[in-house]
């Protein structure tokens, strides 16, 4: 390995915003396309059998208020402002949480620190750590064991539920699109021609991935933005034809309102909530296919497409 090359390479540069502009197009269609179809599910799974709505619209203003805290805390504040920084020399996910803590504390229960890794540029350009300003955190890490192997499990925990999130996700998106077919077909076709469907289609889609993540991105990009387009409109037009007072709907007093009204019920539906979140954990870790401020841009885009 060229060391003056990883050096050149490896030091941080200020990028063009032509290249910045670039990769958040790129990243709608690899880190949003789960993120924005998710809250479709989301009422459906909410409003169990025993939740009756009302002609004031509480439940109904109770699930978008739970729906808009839920996608501003978690996505926004949690994701972009927070844990998008957490990165390890420019990647993200659990594996380069570990790593980045393995180097600053000895807890790794893997090998590490190797002559070969040692040589890489970012281990160079990295400023060791102050021995004088140890936190009581990492004494109490290093001084019990058994933390060195809680905290390798939960991150192949956390690593198996992204591949667990990345396998299933796609397969319940797919089938529930192509279900809608059972509007033109009748029970006995739709019965039989579903799940072939819906197996062709991922096939399609998993064979694509061996061209690499930017021409994926090129490709699924402008159906994720026409995606996005199309229901702001349909949204817009039927906040305007239906009820225009939804706005109310931002206040957090609908959750408490709706979780007094529906009681056990409301408490039970909310699992459904958290499906309007599925696909967040992508903006972390596809973090290294793109970068910081190429995710941050095309989240504010696609927001802003979506509101």
């Amino acid at each position: 390995m060229d060391l003056n090359f990883g050096k050149c390479c490896g030091s941080k540069k200020k990028e063009s915003w032509r290249s910045v502009m670039l990769l958040a197009y790129q990243s709608l269609g690899v880190v949003y396309g789960d993120l924005s179809i998710s809250p479709l599910y989301v009422f459906k799974s909410t409003f169990a059998e025993d939740i009756r709505h009302s002609e004031t619209n509480e439940e109904i203003f109770g699930v978008l208020s739970f729906v808009f805290w839920t996608l501003t805390l978690v996505p926004l504040l949690k994701y972009v402002f927070i844990v998008l920084r957490a990165d390890d020399n420019g990647e993200g996910g659990t594996f380069a949480l570990y790593s980045l803590i393995c180097r600053h504390v000895k807890v790794s229960l893997l090998p590490n620190r190797q002559v070969a890794d040692e040589a890489l540029s970012t281990y160079k350009l990295e400023h060791p750590p102050e021995k004088n300003h140890d936190s009581c955190v990492k004494r109490y890490l290093e001084k019990h064991k058994w933390l060195h192997t809680a905290l390798l499990l939960l991150v192949l925990l956390g690593t198996c539920m992204v591949i667990g999130d990345g396998l299933l996700t796609p397969a319940i998106s797919v089938f529930s699109a192509v279900s809608g077919l059972e509007m033109n077909m009748s029970k006995e076709h739709h019965q039989y021609a579903v799940i072939p469907i819906t197996c062709f289609i991922l096939i399609c889609l998993f064979a694509l991935q061996h061209f690499g993540t930017h021409r994926v991105g090129f490709v699924f990009a402008p159906i994720v933005l026409t995606w996005l387009l199309t229901i702001s409109g349909i949204g817009l037009y039927n906040i305007i034809q239906w009820n225009p007072h939804v706005y109310k709907a931002l206040s957090p007093k609908y959750m408490f309102m709706f979780l007094r009204k529906t009681r056990v019920s409301g408490w039970m539906s909310l699992g459904g909530i958290l499906l309007c979140i599925t696909g967040a954990e992508a903006m972390f870790a596809d973090l290294g296919h793109f970068n910081y401020a190429a995710i941050q841009a095309s989240f504010y885009f696609g927001l802003n497409a979506s509101a």
